[in-house]
């Protein structure tokens, strides 16, 4: 029983960088605009989500206030970055996917250059604690499961319904779905394609860089060239995974991160089994469930990765 507890217990926070990176993705692709760059944003978001709690303490105990400094920089050079990318494939008309790798690989480069120069090698920051909820994280086996974290897994599931209101119950979400359906429709209607596109990737990319802090602030508690390990591009496949809605998508967040956590679990039981094989069975399995989701083809924006060019005419 403890093993399945230890399981669930690392699966739930596993699954929240994951789960925010791909909501902020889902808002981008539902706007029409393929981003491969999450991984940069997010290593971008890491580094600095980091950088202000360790400059003010060096690595020693700082008032929490500077985490959450960290946080909103985080989030704030992610919208810069959405905004950044936009630039190029919205105003541009670049290809999407081409200009993603390089958003992401600049992205990276950019925080690894960062990292060496301001701070110079690995160093640690208290980050953000657990805050076990009173009462709730003492029940037998459900406590440590789900009420035994830090406050950014629980904003994290909390955003999840507030994610979908936003895109199917507000002005706003309607405006997005529009422009990622038929932006030509939109456009004749009074929408302004570009604007709610640029807005897309902006909300998209501050949760992409919220994304990265969690990992160096929360999770890792540490800033390295290779803290966010593909997680971006795992984000992305998610969104299709999850058919662009909200609430699947947190499933496919969390069946990733459960199949990490077994991974982990499986090495601290001194189990048998090859390492190799562990280490890539979290992937493994995105991959053979994006195989048999056949359907997302159907059910994904129909404009996805196409530029929209209001003066060209049918």
């Amino acid at each position: 029983m403890n093993f399945i507890v230890n399981i669930l217990s690392l699966g739930i926070p596993f699954s929240v960088a994951l789960l925010i990176a791909s909501l902020g993705e889902m808002f981008n692709q539902r706007a029409g605009v393929f981003n491969l760059g999450c991984e940069g944003v997010m290593a971008m978001g890491a580094f600095l989500g980091m950088l202000i709690p360790y400059s003010i303490g060096k690595g020693g105990p700082t008032p929490g206030i500077y985490n959450v400094l960290g946080l909103v920089a985080a989030m704030g050079v992610g919208a810069l970055f959405g905004m950044l990318f936009g630039f190029v494939v919205v105003t541009f008309r670049a290809p999407q996917g081409i200009a993603g790798i390089g958003l992401q690989m600049f992205g990276v480069g950019t925080a690894g250059t960062l990292f060496r120069h301001f701070i110079g090698g690995t160093q640690s920051v208290p980050g953000i604690g657990n805050l076990p909820i009173p009462g709730l994280s003492k029940i037998p086996l459900l406590g440590p499961i789900f009420f035994s974290h830090n406050i950014l897994v629980y904003l994290a599931f909390l955003f999840v319904p507030v994610a979908w209101y936003i895109l199917f119950k507000t002005p706003w979400g309607l405006r997005v779905r529009a422009v990622g359906t038929n932006p030509r429709a939109a456009d004749s209607i009074g929408i302004q394609v570009n604007r709610v596109r640029y807005q897309a990737l902006a909300v998209g990319g501050a949760l992409a860089g919220l994304a990265g802090a969690y990992l160096s602030l929360c999770q890792a508690k540490m800033f390295s060239d290779g803290i966010i390990a593909g997680r971006g591009f795992i984000a992305v496949a998610l969104v299709y995974f999850g058919h662009w809605h909200p609430i699947k998508i947190m499933g496919g967040a969390l069946l990733f991160s459960l199949a990490q956590s077994l991974q982990l679990a499986i090495q601290g039981q001194g189990i048998n089994f090859p390492y190799e094989f562990a280490v890539m069975l979290p992937y493994v399995m995105v991959i053979v469930v994006l195989a048999f989701s056949r359907e997302s083809q159907l059910l994904g924006p129909t404009s996805l990765g196409q530029p929209f060019n209001r003066e060209k005419r049918i």
